[in-house]
């Protein structure tokens, strides 16, 4: 995550910059959370929750024959240890090594989101499904990878470059709300995928034929509602991106604007190839994976709008005084 704007070197504090293993180490555990939410949702594309019946052994071994849906389901348990070790790994590093508190606590919240994940897998699996857990398990990964998304920033150049930035009139609200508005979807989708409702509108861009289908059950008002959803998350990012075109197009909110606009178009396509493929999975789990990748860029852009703009509205009314009223 290297800016490609320049930075003062006088501006920037040495005592809070992050090793730079460590730095690197933090996006790393990130991206593999991402994975681990493809993985994921490969096992829900295959239809493969239950191939493995029992928690938190697999048939009663370790490492059970890895065929059929077993490969989806296991393998997603492996990867899930793996980031949950990772996760471990960098809460200690970042309480030995990192300055910064609040990237320290976030670490240890990391760990205890990805604990709470595997204690929410294991019920999935031996409540047999529930709707309800399912649901919940899906949402909880989706703040497990905001909070390693938040750890990378906060230890990155990204952050430190951004911090010696001038105030200005950063949209916080627009943004902070694209984040609760982009998680929010997030769950329609979860809670469509889970009731089996993808294919509950056969045709893409239309439903039945119609703009607005007949609500005739639930899983189609569930499958319409996450169609409207992505509408609305498209017009809110294109808006947030006429919002930031006040920045040079070399300012940090200019280049995550631009980069999210970019994903969301990916993303409406996917959606597109999804209906259209049949629900094919890895086209199914590529679509979820974009997902969190949307979630997690409009987190980045409401913590940049945050580390560059006015804190409050009294602050900002006051700078702007202090630049209209000449001396």
């Amino acid at each position: 995550m290297r800016p490609s704007f320049e930075a003062s070197p006088q501006a920037l504090r040495h005592s809070d910059e992050t090793p730079v293993w460590l730095r690197h180490f933090t996006k790393f555990v990130a991206g593999s959370t991402l994975f681990l939410i493809f993985a994921g949702a490969m096992v829900t594309s295959t239809g493969s929750g239950l191939s493995v019946p029992d928690w938190p052994l697999s048939y009663g071994m370790v490492m059970p024959p890895m065929v059929g849906g077993i490969f989806y389901e296991h393998g997603h348990r492996m990867i899930a240890a793996t980031v949950g070790l990772l996760t471990v790994i960098q809460a200690v590093w970042l309480q030995l090594r990192e300055p910064k508190r609040i990237a320290r606590i976030l670490g240890w919240c990391s760990v205890g989101a990805v604990i709470a994940q595997g204690v929410l897998g294991g019920v999935t699996v031996l409540l047999l499904l529930p709707h309800s857990v399912s649901i919940a398990h899906a949402a909880l990964a989706e703040i497990f990878f905001c909070l390693n998304t938040s750890i990378a920033f906060f230890t990155s150049r990204w952050f430190r470059a951004s911090r010696t930035l001038e105030k200005g009139d950063a949209p916080i609200g627009l943004t902070s709300s694209l984040v609760l508005v982009t998680y929010a979807q997030i769950l329609i989708g979860a809670t469509m995928r889970h009731l089996g409702a993808g294919l509950a509108i056969p045709d893409f861009p239309m439903s039945f034929g119609r703009l607005v289908p007949h609500f005739t059950s639930l899983e189609i008002a569930v499958n319409f509602a996450h169609r409207a959803g992505g509408v609305c998350i498209a017009a809110l990012i294109i808006y947030t991106a006429i919002r930031l075109r006040r920045f040079e197009s070399s300012h940090p909110l200019r280049q995550l604007s631009n980069l999210l606009v970019t994903v969301v178009l990916i993303q409406i396509v996917l959606g597109g190839y999804v209906v259209w493929s049949g629900k094919q999975p890895v086209v199914t789990s590529v679509h979820v994976m974009t997902g969190a990748a949307t979630l997690a860029l409009s987190l980045l852009t409401a913590l940049t709008a945050r580390t560059i703009g006015w804190r409050t509205g009294r602050q900002g009314a006051r700078a702007l005084l202090v630049t209209e009223v000449p001396a």
